[in-house]
């Protein structure tokens, strides 16, 4: 086998198995949002299904696979089912460039643990990022529910506004690493020199916009069963709106997961090469940091949902545009300085 279809065969292996994790991730995301929201609520989460309801998120597929698929008669058919399809491929596909591990030592070969190891990295994800938001709003808009119009535009707006603060908060991490690529970031963060540490306000801003950008609680104005009924997907049911519900929670790992690389310094635990152990028990133990620091951030989003209650509109866009937006302008202009001084 040549040695270009041997580094595609690897690829593809690496996506198939990376994709696999984040799906079953997903499905236990949903459930540890039940189990974490039931504890915070002093009671009882889904116990039935398995041991401590361990297979509850597989039932929850099969009842929603079983259910209907209800279309409105005036809807834009083609878009409404192509809406879904686009929020969940986004959210699949961010993960592409995360790298997860350094490398593992397999059948001869050096295996990078990352399936795209691209030197414009962020540009990759803050792309992604901004395609997401067509899948909402041509949800809403194919569905010919005001609710659902509302939603999208609501969607739009919120996404619009804490995108600007996002890419100023990552531009400071480009500053002090003088680089896209997120292997680079990761690998200058060894030991303690987390950009968690170097970059505090970023970080703060970077977290915020994430619940924004990922329609979190308490930024979930696009839903707002209140006001709403359902938001954008007022109009989904069955696999469509199970959809929806994967790309939500696909969207809440991956973002844990560029938060643990760009500020929590991704898979390093500190000073393990200092341990003399074999390259394999590294690897391992890197990929393990890196899990562990992904799901701190998936509870701490669970965690939020469950305590902050949703803002006003006129809040979040307040928030975004008078306290964010300045706030990440001023820790780039900051950091230049200091980066510039620092040069001199």
């Amino acid at each position: 086998m040549s040695v270009s279809l041997l580094n595609v065969v690897v690829t593809l292996i690496k996506i198939v198995v990376v994709e696999l994790i984040l799906l079953i991730g997903v499905a236990y995301a949903v459930l540890a949002e039940r189990k974490v929201s039931a504890f915070i609520q002093n009671r009882y989460g889904p116990n039935r299904v398995g041991f401590w309801g361990l297979l509850q998120p597989f039932v929850d597929i099969l009842k929603l696979l079983m259910k209907e698929d209800i279309v409105p008669e005036k809807a834009n058919k083609f878009i409404h089912s192509l809406a879904p399809g686009i929020s969940l491929m986004v959210a699949l596909s961010t993960i592409a460039v995360v790298p997860f591990g350094e490398k593992i030592h397999l059948f001869g070969m050096d295996i990078k643990l990352q399936i795209a190891d691209v030197n414009i990295g962020i540009l990759y994800i803050l792309a992604l990022l901004s395609l997401g938001v067509y899948g909402i709003t041509l949800s809403g808009w194919s569905s010919n529910n005001k609710y659902s119009l509302l939603g999208g535009l609501r969607s739009s707006a919120q996404m619009i506004s804490y995108e600007l603060s996002m890419g100023l908060s990552v531009i400071g991490i480009i500053l002090i690493n003088g680089s896209f690529q997120l292997s680079t970031i990761v690998q200058n963060q060894y030991g303690w020199k987390w950009n968690l540490i170097l970059q505090p306000i970023g970080f703060l801003t970077f977290l915020v916009a994430s619940f924004a950008e990922t329609n979190r609680a308490p930024f979930d104005l696009p839903e707002a069963e209140q006001e709403l009924v359902g938001g954008y997907h007022t109009e989904y049911s069955s696999m469509k709106f199970a959809l929806f519900f994967l790309a939500e929670y696909a969207n809440m790992i991956v973002a844990g997961t560029v938060i643990t690389t760009l500020y929590l310094g991704g898979w390093q635990f500190p000073y393990l090469q200092t341990f003399g152990l074999p390259d394999i028990w590294v690897s391992i133990i890197q990929m393990l940091t890196f899990s562990a620091k992904t799901a701190f951030m998936v509870f701490f989003f669970i965690w939020i949902r469950w305590t902050i209650p949703r803002f006003r509109y006129d809040q979040l866009m307040n928030l975004g545009w008078k306290v964010m937006l300045p706030l990440a302008l001023a820790n780039l202009i900051i950091t230049a300085f200091v980066v510039t001084y620092l040069k001199l």
